[in-house]
């Protein structure tokens, strides 16, 4: 049983607020893939999308909510990188799990500011991507550093083993953390499994586009979600890729709804 008071109850609530908000901004990016794909639309982005809910009824109010809940998120996984509360410390894959962990930290902070400034009414870029800026930036001030390709490569090596870890969900879909003891509904099941895979898919492909990055010395190699998306328009049936992950990443936005009610928490509160 989950507590709910002190600090760890306000972490589970903002947690649980995150795993909404994240649901809510995926389930947006899938239905702009669909466009995309069905009537040659731009996909965008996280980022991208929530510049879309800035004028909409309530969407700066909506845009705060999302900057705390992927705020108390961020916290939480980063907490769960530094403690460990699930002691998984023990295995290569428990390791590699925890920098997962810290990643989505991480990512999740730049979500929250970014939710901030919109709400603040700092428009996003205007090509429907900003987060493609966003890493095209980062990437450039690494590469001027003297262990910047390395740090690149290390960033690559994370984006990798978590598109892993999602695909080993997707196939196992075991979903413990959501369903404990009594297995969760079929229908929740095969929205994770679908969800998982296209996620898996778009975070390999971010990876790759990182080595791309340091192999050929250009920033502009460097991309998100949108760019992802769009480069699966760009092969062969590409409107049919492009369409096929577009319902897997709008499944995995409803399966983050399930989650932020259903999912069971091991919330860690650092000591100070």
């Amino acid at each position: 049983m989950e507590r709910r008071d002190g600090p760890a109850g306000w972490l589970t609530i903002l947690a649980r607020l995150g795993f909404a908000a994240r649901g809510l901004v995926y389930l947006l990016v899938g239905i702009f893939a669909l466009d995309a794909a069905l009537n040659g639309g731009r996909p965008s982005d996280n980022q991208g999308v929530m510049g879309t809910m800035a004028d909409a009824p309530v969407g700066r109010v909506l845009l705060l909510l999302c900057a705390l809940g992927f705020a108390g998120y961020a916290f939480w996984r980063l907490a769960e990188a530094a403690l460990d509360p699930e002691l998984r410390r023990q295995n290569m894959k428990g390791r590699l799990e925890r920098v997962g962990y810290a990643l989505s930290g991480l990512i999740h902070i730049g979500l929250a500011v970014a939710a901030v400034k919109l709400a603040m009414r700092q428009q996003p870029s205007p090509n429907g991507s900003p987060g493609d800026q966003t890493a095209q930036s980062w990437s450039a001030w690494l590469l001027d550093q003297p262990a910047g390709p390395a740090l690149l490569i290390v960033v690559g090596i994370g984006l990798l083993a978590t598109a892993a870890a999602q695909a080993v969900k997707a196939y196992k879909a075991s979903f413990d953390e959501l369903s404990g003891d009594v297995p969760a509904p079929r229908q929740v099941r095969w929205m994770g499994r679908v969800g998982y895979a296209a996620r898996a898919l778009v975070f390999a492909m971010m990876a790759w586009f990182l080595v791309n990055v340091v192999v050929q010395h250009d920033p502009n190699e460097a991309g998100g979600i949108g760019a992802a998306l769009r480069q699966l328009r760009e092969q062969e049936h590409g409107a049919l890729l492009l369409l096929i992950v577009a319902i897997g990443l709008a499944l995995f936005g409803l399966f983050s709804l399930v989650e932020a009610r259903y999912r069971r928490l091991h919330v860690a509160v650092p000591r100070l």
